[in-house]
C-alpha cells in the first residue's frame, strides 16, 4: 500500500457519499412529490355520494398508490 492509495480511497468514498446524497435528494423529491389534492377530492366525493345514499365520513378512505409504475387510486366506502 503506497502513500498514493490512500488518497485513491478517498475518491471512492467521495464518489460514495455523492452516489447516498443522490438517493437522498431522489427520495425527497418523491416525498414532495405526494399528491396534496386528496384531502378536497375525498370531501368532494362524499359530498357527491350522500346525494344519494347515506355514507359515514369518517369510514372513507381514499389512497393513492404506485405499483409498478402505474399510479392507483383507492376509494374505500363502507355504505350505512
Amino acid at each position: 500500500m503506497s502513500l498514493l492509495d490512500l488518497f485513491r480511497k478517498k475518491d471512492n468514498s467521495a464518489s460514495l457519499a455523492k452516489d447516498r446524497l443522490g438517493v437522498i435528494i431522489a427520495a425527497g423529491r418523491s416525498a414532495q412529490n405526494k399528491p396534496n389534492f386528496l384531502p378536497k377530492m375525498r370531501e368532494e366525493i362524499i359530498a357527491v355520494i350522500a346525494k344519494y345514499i347515506p355514507v359515514d365520513p369518517d369510514a372513507v378512505k381514499v389512497l393513492m398508490e404506485t405499483h409498478n409504475g402505474v399510479d392507483m387510486l383507492e376509494i374505500d366506502i363502507p355504505l350505512r
